[in-house]
């Protein structure tokens, strides 16, 4: 695996310090953010890493004696800048700075602790850096402040480790349940909300915030009111294991000085406020390593979790930045990753300490550890910040001290305050003072004539000088009153040519102010116009969309009326094609037995003609001979070739065709919205396997297929077809079906005509005498009526009647 910067197991803290923390130090001096992880397995070393051992301070401490070091000399006074309940800074005046000093310092109990007391030597020594390290380039027109913040997030919870309360002084009893036994005497603490600010930063609601002067101070409040109530535990691989993630957040509040460099500039906007947020992560480990139970696999439960969270938002980060996809980012899933959203946004540094530990033991879980920090590189979310911009002289705040200690350094020579007058003298008389001295004036010898003379020559001189000076003075004061009267004059006519162009621009102004009005009223028209015509828009479409759907229900009974007159001419034209069908059927039927009803007539006739010949010629002495009826039963007659009546009855359906083999079985498709009929005659399948849809299972035990069908008739009667097929396996292991026959069974009405009977007998031929001779029906036993249709032959159909 490849990463930015990899450390030995020797390396010092300085070197570690100048690589990785520095640069954030850098940033935050600048008004920018920044975030410090120590990621790894449990036992390798990021508490060591974050605030180190004795004699050699770790990455906290060092952060914070940069941090001071840098702006030592610019720090503003305790309580000049007051953070709000709003993750705002607010900035006061000097009198009400020391009004809140002078509350806070009659309190009983001080809430922020003193920097003068002697150190505590637990901690003395992790703190005395020795290099000095500081920021080059700091603004020395500004002022700053130092709030530190210690929360810890635990169970998924976030705790203030500076709260005042008293933390588990008594511990609570715990029931089977692993929860806290209501107690009088144990208050636990409470959970503290994320919320987000007008900015769109996270911050932690109520959280105590220390306002420090000192790296001392700060890590005072780090070690001795956060540190010790950090949650940790024994565990299987680290004495001393971090159940929680420790967030140490310092915040940088700068603003700039007014423009006499004395006092703070009273501007909230002007006010840059930068943090830079020290994590210490809590290590991921195995609960078949560690051996945990209760509490403590529980509190593995949330470690893991969480970071499973932040390698999630990583991996999201990373996609998004490589693939150009809008994934959402799953922030809310744990309250690590909800805290520092911003900075996953783009709104600072994000650096990552990863801590491997070489024991073997831990070998599969740090290869999980530095393939998840690798791909971390990967993503580059930084941008830059935008600063106020202040409009100020640069280096007001060392010109303002060099002027103070220059006034104060006069101030001491002359003795004494400067009044007035010295401050008014002329340049004649500075310049007199810088002539050389007088000769001396003192008279020792009665003789001496040399004296006086040269004091009276360097006097004239004095006053010739002072005249001259005098008439030059006069004269520049002159040309000076007559500078000014010119200016004088130029400044009148340059005002008032100035408040030409202003009455100008004022009538202009006017008049832009008037249009500004007269548009006003014309867009106020407008918008109600806009609005009247936006509700009648409203209205129509309404009634536009009433009509549409209106319209598409009509179209629709009309589609449907249409759909149903078709349906009824086409059923209308099959009954009137099956009706004019089966009258024509009728009409030939009759036809044909009225032929056969004629000819059996005629047949008759001749019958009785042939008799009544026999008798006649016969001689009568002799008794007729009876022809004998058995031959003429025995002699076939004629019989005329007749067409099959039309059935009348309903026609029944075939049984299915017997198996070819005892073996074979059928499979009984009978659909589940089947009407049974009320034919006389129903489809009856031994051996059958009856199923609503065939499957494959029941196709693979039968040999034969039986589908029941039904669908409406033309004449409107419900039809029942059966289609029968061979069942038969494919080369691929299934069954196919392949039809053989149809068996149709349908219910039909009778057309309610009967046939008529046998024609009446024929008249006799002959005399009384000779009637039981020539009567055909005495000549045979049983009797014969002859009608239409009969299946005997030509119009034969006889019934048992006795002569």
């Amino acid at each position: 695996y490849s990463f930015k910067e990899v450390f030995g197991t020797l390396v010092v803290q300085k070197e570690l310090f100048d690589v990785v923390a520095k640069p954030l130090v850098e940033d935050l001096i600048r008004g920018k953010n920044g975030l410090l992880f120590t990621y790894g397995v449990t036992g390798s070393g990021k508490t060591h890493t974050m605030t180190g051992s004795p004699g050699d301070g770790g990455l906290l401490p060092r952060c914070l004696a940069m941090i001071f070091n840098s702006i030592g000399p610019f720090q503003a006074k305790r309580f000049v800048f007051k953070l709000d309940d709003k993750n705002g800074v607010d900035v006061q005046s000097e009198v009400e700075a020391l009004l809140e000093r002078q509350r806070r310092e009659a309190l009983p109990v001080p809430k922020t602790p003193s920097g003068k007391r002697q150190l505590d030597p637990e901690f003395a020594d992790m703190i005395d850096v020795q290099d000095h390290c500081r920021v080059e380039e700091v603004d020395e027109d500004n002022v700053y402040a130092i709030f530190v913040s210690y929360i810890e997030i635990y169970n998924n919870y976030i705790y203030d480790l500076l709260e005042e309360a008293p933390f588990e002084s008594i511990k609570p009893k715990w029931n089977s349940c692993n929860t806290p036994v209501r107690n009088g005497d144990f208050v636990p603490p409470q959970s503290k909300i994320l919320r987000e600010d007008q900015n769109h930063n996270m911050y932690v609601t109520g959280c105590t915030e220390v306002e420090v002067k000192s790296t001392e101070e700060a890590f005072e409040v780090f070690w001795r009111a956060g540190q010790k109530k950090r949650r940790i535990a024994n565990t299987q691989l680290n004495r001393e294991s971090s159940r929680s993630h420790s967030v140490f957040i310092i915040k940088l509040a700068q603003a700039p000085l007014d423009a006499d460099g004395d006092n703070v500039l009273q501007e909230k906007e002007q006010i840059t406020l930068s943090q830079l947020s020290l994590v210490d992560l809590a290590g991921s480990e195995r609960t078949n390593r560690t051996k945990a139970e209760g509490n403590r696999l529980r509190e593995a439960g949330n470690i893991n979790q969480s970071l499973m969270t932040l390698r999630t938002c990583i991996e999201v980060l990373r996609e998004n930045q490589l693939y150009g996809t809008n994934k959402m980012v799953p922030y809310r899933d744990s309250k690590l990753t909800h805290l520092f959203k911003n900075y996953f946004d783009g709104e600072g540094k994000v650096r990552m300490i990863v801590c491997v530990n070489p024991k073997a033991e831990d070998y599969e879980e740090s290869l999980q550890v530095m393939r998840f920090a690798e791909m971390t590189q990967e993503v580059e979310v930084a941008r830059p910040v935008d600063r106020p911009l202040c409009g100020l002289t640069p280096g007001r705040r060392f010109r303002n001290q060099a002027f103070r200690e220059e006034l104060s350094r006069k101030l001491e020579l002359r003795g004494g305050p400067i009044g007035a007058e010295p401050e008014e003298r002329s340049a004649a008389e500075l310049f007199f003072q810088s002539f050389p001295p007088l000769p001396s004036c003192e008279l020792l010898d009665i003789n001496d004539d040399q004296t006086l003379p040269k004091l009276i020559e360097a006097l004239e001189q004095r006053h010739k000088m002072r005249q001259m000076l005098a008439e030059e003075f006069a004269k520049n004061v002159l040309a000076f009153k007559t500078m000014l009267q010119e200016f004088d004059s130029s400044v009148v006519s340059k005002e008032n040519y100035i408040q030409g162009k202003l009455a100008e621009k004022e009538k202009t102004i006017t008049g832009q102010r008037t249009e500004l009005e007269r548009l006003e009223k014309k867009i106020k028209t407008l918008e109600y116009k806009i609005e009247i015509l936006e509700k009648t828009a409203t209205i129509y479409e309404e009634d536009k969309r009433n009509l549409q759907q209106e319209l598409e229900s009509k179209s629709q009974k009309l589609q449907r009326q249409a759909s149903d007159k078709r349906r009824l001419e086409a059923r209308l034209q099959g009954m009137v094609a099956e009706t004019s069908l089966k009258w024509e059927k009728e009409c030939e039927r009759r036809v044909a037995a009225k032929q056969l009803e004629m000819q059996n007539k005629l047949w008759v006739k001749d019958e009785k003609l042939k008799q009544l010949k026999a008798i006649v010629t016969e001689p009568r002495a002799e008794r007729p001979e009876r022809p004998s009826r058995e031959r003429e039963r025995e002699k076939p007659l004629p019989r005329s070739v007749s067409p099959s009546p039309a059935p009348s009855a309903p026609v029944a359906p075939l049984r299915p065709r017997r198996s070819r083999s005892a073996g074979e079985r059928w499979v009984d498709h009978r659909p589940p919205g089947h009407v049974p009929t009320e034919t006389l005659l129903q489809p009856r399948v031994p051996r059958a396997i009856t199923v609503e849809a065939p499957s494959e299972r029941a196709l693979a035990r039968c040999d034969r297929y039986l589908l029941t069908h039904q669908e409406l008739a033309s004449d409107g009667e419900i039809q029942t077809k059966l289609i029968k097929g061979d069942v038969f396996k494919t080369r691929g292991g299934g069954q196919a079906v392949q039809f053989t026959d149809i068996e149709t069974l349908k219910q039909e009405s009778p057309t309610g005509r009967k046939r008529r009977s046998s024609p009446p007998n024929p008249d006799p031929a002959g005399d009384a005498a000779d009637s039981e001779w020539t009567d055909v029906e005495t000549r045979c036993s049983v009797a014969v009526e002859m009608r239409a249709g009969s299946a005997l032959g030509p119009g034969y159909q006889h019934h048992g009647q006795p002569k």
